[in-house]
């Protein structure tokens, strides 16, 4: 890879001729698929984008000019050609390259943020701190959007201060490739889909290329012009422009994959002095077949994969996703009223195959969880069960909705939280470890955590038969555990474990069901008595947690959520509400933002295995002892 391996900053682009330039997409396109394949990682989104990439900065001089991208998980490519190459071999691993645009890695990047539809409000606020400091103009804001990104509502917030101001310049590139994990939906998308596919459009764009191109000269700076024709113009032969209603130039739409066309547009958009927008055609998967074959997400993420096939090299067993996905559809076909909502993310949710079989009781929103959620609680009042499901990390986004329209109104909808607590591999803002914390404080709502795949499976049925009140599945990400069963019930907790002399009551929450039965037996054989229970409903508080409590030396609650505001902290709020004098410990997640690791390592090192908790037991224990 001769071209790829000369390739250490933006400058080296400026000497390639356009036969170079194609080898070079052609050599970051063997790169990632090489690279990819042995760590996993965003694929599909990153072979998309890679002309596009070399065109903005053959254009653009970041980091002089601010480059930001929505969502970071295209920025592999720019990755590529600010000179960090050599870091995807320890790609999305501790210590090793991000998976998102990453400060610390590098200048040219600024927004780690992986939640989508928030660069055109950060490019809408560096214009303007650019502008009052005499620096905008000087220097360039560019913002990288997908369509899929545009799906989201903050983003058309963003879009209406940005075209208020015609004298701040702003460049907005929207990445159209028809899709956000899955095919984009909705009006937005239909709208760009008219302006792809517009038979009288395209066939006039073609023939000026055709001929444009062969004159001599004038050929590609009047074809950039045609791409840039007046709205009139483009009345007559597409539907009214959206963007331009909106006051924003607009350029395009322009073949992303073509770098010469690209960078006409860009060099076009980087002229203009107010804000502009360039719309990009692009393929997500470009040149890989087997993302190119894959409808469903053109390999938007991949685990470890065989690079000539895309078979990934190992069957990932049973998850948790999958039997949420089997479960529901079961509770669908009883139930007529139970339907289904997801923010672009069917697949990764499990919702395809409910999709498929109910496809009117489905209801894909775009990236706009607040809509989600308030549509649910309307379709809740209207008769309906939606199901949200969600990532976990994904709710923060729609807790003002959750709040004020679910648990305000007492509406009837089920949120399902895929991917909770902690899942490190795509760092600080995908872990899931804030939604205990901020359904603690929920009036009304009630929060399942689920041990295993037979009480998910229960606690979903038991959450879509409350109509009275938003309730909450939780659950990680990946493998399910081995089943779990209960010695006995205690007024709706169960009781795991429990040994001859019970001095201590361990509360696990979810997951952390195996960790602690491990723990209780290190306990055990070093004379330590403990039991261990499950409350199944973690919120509110289970009453018989209080009645457990009584006389024990100490309660040990054990999650994997934050430890502010968690769990934990509401367990030990009510046992002093509640009269009952027992000490609490909480052990969880420090509420700090985390950086990337594996699920496994990052619970050890948070003293959530089971030696971590053994070992906070012991010092209780000791503790207890002494006093």
């Amino acid at each position: 890879m001769a071209l790829l391996d000369d390739l250490h900053s933006p400058a080296d682009l400026t000497g390639l001729n356009a036969e170079q330039l194609a080898d070079l997409a052609a050599e970051i396109r063997t790169f990632l698929v090489q690279k990819v394949s042995r760590t996993g990682g965003h694929l599909g989104p990153n072979l998309g984008v890679v002309e596009l990439t070399l065109a903005l900065h053959r254009v653009f001089h970041s980091p002089t000019d601010a480059i930001l991208w929505d969502t970071g998980h295209q920025a592999y490519v720019h990755k590529i050609v600010t000179g960090r190459t050599s870091g995807f071999d320890h790609l999305r691993q501790p210590d090793g390259l991000s998976g998102y645009p990453s400060r610390t890695e590098s200048p040219h990047d600024i927004i780690e943020n992986s939640h989508a539809s928030t660069a055109l409000s950060w490019a809408d606020g560096l214009a303007k701190a650019w502008q009052l400091r005499g620096e905008l103009g000087r220097r360039k804001v560019v913002a990288v959007i997908g369509d899929g990104a545009l799906t989201g509502g903050m983003a058309w917030e963003a879009l209406n201060n940005i075209a208020g101001a015609t004298d701040r310049q702003v460049i907005i590139v929207v990445n159209d490739n028809e899709r956000s994990y899955s095919p984009t939906i909705g009006g937005l998308a239909f709208h760009l889909s008219t302006l792809r596919t517009t038979e009288g459009y395209e066939r006039f764009l073609t023939w000026g290329k055709r001929m444009l191109s062969s004159t001599p000269v004038v050929g590609r700076p009047a074809y950039g012009t045609l791409h840039a024709a007046k709205r009139g113009i483009k009345d007559m032969i597409a539907p009214q422009g959206l963007f331009e209603d909106l006051g924003l130039k607009y350029i395009g739409p322009v073949d992303g994959h073509d770098i010469t066309e690209m960078e006409v547009a860009l060099r076009q958009a980087r002229r203009f002095p107010g804000p502009v927008i360039v719309h990009a055609i692009t393929e997500k998967g470009r040149g890989y077949a087997p993302a190119e074959a894959d409808e469903a997400d053109r390999f938007h993420g991949v685990g470890q994969i065989n690079p000539d096939t895309g078979v990934p090299l190992k069957d990932a067993g049973p998850t948790w996703t999958a039997a949420f996905a089997t479960e529901l559809l079961e509770l669908a076909r009883e139930r007529p009223d139970v339907v289904a909502i997801t923010a672009a993310m069917p697949g990764p949710t499990g919702l395809v195959e409910f999709s498929e079989e109910f496809p009117d009781r489905f209801f894909d929103v775009g990236i706009a969880e607040q809509h989600a959620a308030t549509s649910a609680a309307a379709m809740a009042y209207g008769g309906l069960h939606p199901v949200v499901a969600l990532y976990a990390t994904f709710l923060n986004r729609a807790f003002d909705q959750v709040l004020m329209d679910c648990a305000l109104h007492r509406a009837g909808v089920t949120f399902v939280l895929d991917r909770s607590g902690v899942t490190g591999d795509d760092g600080a803002s995908h872990n899931g470890m804030w939604d205990l914390s901020l359904m603690s404080i929920v009036p009304g709502v009630q929060v399942a955590a689920p041990r295993d795949a037979a009480q998910l499976q229960v606690q979903l049925r038991e959450a879509v038969s409350i109509a009275d009140a938003p309730t909450v599945v939780r659950y990680p990400k990946g493998a399910l555990p081995e089943s779990i069963p209960a010695l006995r019930h205690v007024e709706g907790v169960d009781v795991l474990a429990e040994s001859a002399e019970q001095r201590l009551l361990i509360v696990s929450v979810g997951a952390m069901a195996t960790e602690c039965l491990l723990a209780a037996d290190k306990l055990a054989a070093d004379g330590i008595g403990v039991t261990v229970v499950d409350p199944r409903w973690v919120f509110p508080v289970p009453a018989a947690l209080l009645t457990l409590a009584q006389g024990k030396d100490a309660v040990i609650t054990v999650e994997d959520g934050g430890r502010s505001a968690g769990v934990g902290a509401a367990i030990a709020q009510a046992l002093t509400e509640g009269g009952v004098h027992t000490p609490c410990v909480n052990l969880g997640i420090p509420q700090r933002f985390l950086e990337v690791g594996r699920r496994p390592a990052m619970l050890a090192e948070f003293g959530l295995d089971a030696e971590g908790i053994a070992a906070s037991v012991r010092k209780v224990a000791n503790q207890e002892h002494r006093a």
